[in-house]
């Protein structure tokens, strides 16, 4: 059984501008409210989006575990939504969260701590006294 064999409670209305994978998901990216800071990419069906929108925590469907989980029942590690937006094309989610711990099942703040793959130079340089990036005025 995939997701979209799934009943749903969402408003019809949202459900019909939804643009979703072939097994029904979209990608829900949770950023941090007030830092902006992008905690982790999740997934949703029509009804995790759902009981995203009503009940304040966020909602996710494992594609592994075939099965619904709200982010905190297990870890503690609570996302207490504050926003939801969809992108301009309708296929990404975007749940502003107020994230309690870590947000990453590895105990990490964020899925993308542990592994950055380019850093932004600049900034080291700016920190390191080297400059501040900016260009040089010709007066």
């Amino acid at each position: 059984m995939t997701s979209t064999s799934r009943p749903s409670s969402l408003d019809p209305q949202i459900a019909a501008r939804l643009k979703r994978t072939p097994d029904g998901l979209l990608p829900a990216i949770a950023q941090q409210y007030d830092t902006g800071e992008v905690l982790m990419l999740g997934w949703m069906d029509d009804e995790a989006l759902h009981r995203t929108l009503t009940t304040g925590r966020c909602t996710y469907w494992s594609r592994s575990r075939r099965e619904y989980w709200v982010k905190g029942d297990t870890s503690g590690h609570f996302q207490w939504v504050k926003s939801v937006a969809l992108d301009c094309d309708a296929d990404t989610v975007l749940v502003k969260v107020d994230q309690v711990g870590a947000a990453c099942h590895t105990g990490d703040r964020t899925c993308f701590d542990a592994d950055v793959l380019l850093k932004d130079a600049s900034a080291d340089a700016s920190a390191d006294g080297a400059g501040s990036g900016a260009p040089a005025s010709d007066q």
